[in-house]
């Protein structure tokens, strides 16, 4: 069996008045990733590991911030194609790891549902991915909630021919 491993690294500025959607679920908080899709930025690193691993284009290739097609676009559906993508490369998901640092929204309460929404839209099992938040201590440019940053990282299996 091949494998492949792939990272993935996401920010985004959170402003007021924006839905707080990580993870393919919207987080009760005042002020959400600004983006010119969704702002999603945890299957934004997702997909970007995902697509590394298997040696593709990477998100802001596939759909660039430039093209009007995009805007506002729900980034689970920007997953669910790369995954097509990677899965027509011979790959399987084996298995997933995020962090996602901020001292915006709290992560803890929503950990299940996101792993659970995780899942779903990479069609695997929730034993599959994990997901950590962390707090950023009060340091550096994303402190005070103003922004998030995700870090993902996947496993990819080839599949025998």
């Amino acid at each position: 069996m091949k494998i492949r491993v792939g990272m993935g690294f996401d920010v985004h500025r959170l402003v007021e008045g924006r839905p707080c959607k990580l993870g393919g679920i919207v987080l009760p908080h005042p002020s959400g990733p600004l983006g010119h899709s969704d702002g999603d930025a945890v299957l934004h690193a997702i997909a970007d590991a995902l697509l590394g691993a298997a040696g593709l284009d990477d998100l802001g290739t596939l759909f660039s911030d430039q093209d009007a097609q995009w805007k506002d676009a729900d980034s689970a559906k920007l997953l669910a194609e790369c995954l097509r993508r990677v899965r027509r490369a011979g790959f399987e998901v084996g298995n997933l790891d995020v962090v996602i640092a901020t001292e915006g929204p709290r992560i803890a309460p929503h950990r299940a549902a996101m792993r659970a929404s995780i899942a779903r839209i990479c069609g695997i099992e929730a034993q599959q991915v994990n997901l950590k938040g962390k707090s950023l201590e009060g340091l550096g440019a994303l402190a005070g909630g103003t922004g998030i940053a995700v870090q993902a990282v996947c496993l990819l299996e080839q599949r025998s021919p």
